[in-house]
């Protein structure tokens, strides 16, 4: 029988990498697996995506694993490391379980975005922002054909359960505990006091509107502009089932990760 692929994503700049590659490939080696990089990637589908980096790196891993099947199971090398598995001190411990297929597999959500010249998934969120030196953005969204929002404001961040806490966390948006289906639509900085974030439900489809006369929005999917949102235009986001799969060790509690990743809600 051939051995079980696992493809290794990394990030080549953080601290440790270097021997963190190492400690993945003897480990990969003692449980019978082929363990190989982008470049050394060929026609067998990887069972596994083995994730040495932050958040964003684990992002763009289960981008290029989205649709495939392939869990992603991350190993923390960034700051937050809110989706990884383990941290990179317990790099053996986890490595040893993924590889015995000890882990727990989380269907992840996306969102798909359309505009005039640009279609792009993401897991995190998306995101329509004003440009530097642009004036103010003003911005109306519809659900399910209502126009529910229209304000002068920095821009608008439509987000999944995964992203909540991320870009729509920093935004004051609330945040959705991991299973929960639909996504979150919160203005950025909106000049009006009645502006509140909105959690919408899954079938429902956002499109977004850029009332500016003069001056388009910058369009990005996780963080990763993909086009731009023109004067007049519109675009449209809408919430895809299951677009990716994230390996995590059993018995891993989103709650506890909340609290010491982000600290206590109150005090």
């Amino acid at each position: 029988m051939s051995q079980p692929v696992a493809l290794l994503f990394s990030h080549g700049h953080a601290e440790g990498i270097e021997r963190a590659i190492e400690v993945c490939r003897a480990a990969a080696g003692r449980h019978g697996w082929d363990l190989v990089t982008g470049e050394e990637r060929d026609e067998r589908q990887p069972e596994l995506c083995v994730v040495l980096g932050g958040d964003g790196t684990v992002l763009r891993a289960l981008r290029a694993m989205s649709g495939t099947g392939t869990p992603v199971f991350g190993i923390n090398f960034g700051r937050v490391g809110f989706l990884a598995g383990v941290e990179s001190g317990q790099i053996e411990l986890g490595l040893d379980r993924a590889f015995a297929g000890d882990t727990e597999v989380i269907d992840l959500p996306g969102l798909e975005a359309r505009t005039d010249t640009a279609d792009a998934i993401a897991l995190n969120d998306v995101s329509f922002a004003r440009r530097p030196r642009a004036g103010v953005a003003e911005l109306s969204y519809r659900i399910a054909g209502e126009e529910v929002g229209h304000v002068r404001c920095d821009g608008l961040v439509a987000a999944t359960s995964t992203g909540s806490t991320g870009y729509n966390l920093a935004n004051n948006g609330p945040i959705l505990a991991w299973g929960v289906e639909g996504y979150v639509v919160s203005y950025i900085a909106p000049h009006t006091l009645t502006a509140r974030a909105l959690v919408v439900a899954p079938g429902d489809v956002l499109h977004v509107v850029n009332h500016r006369g003069r001056d388009s929005v910058d369009v990005a999917a996780d963080g990763i502009q993909i086009g731009e949102l023109d004067p007049g235009a519109e675009a449209e986001v809408s919430f895809r089932h299951d677009l990716a799969r994230l390996a995590q060790l059993p018995g891993s509690n989103f709650y506890h990760r909340i609290r010491e990743k982000f600290g206590h809600l109150a005090v």
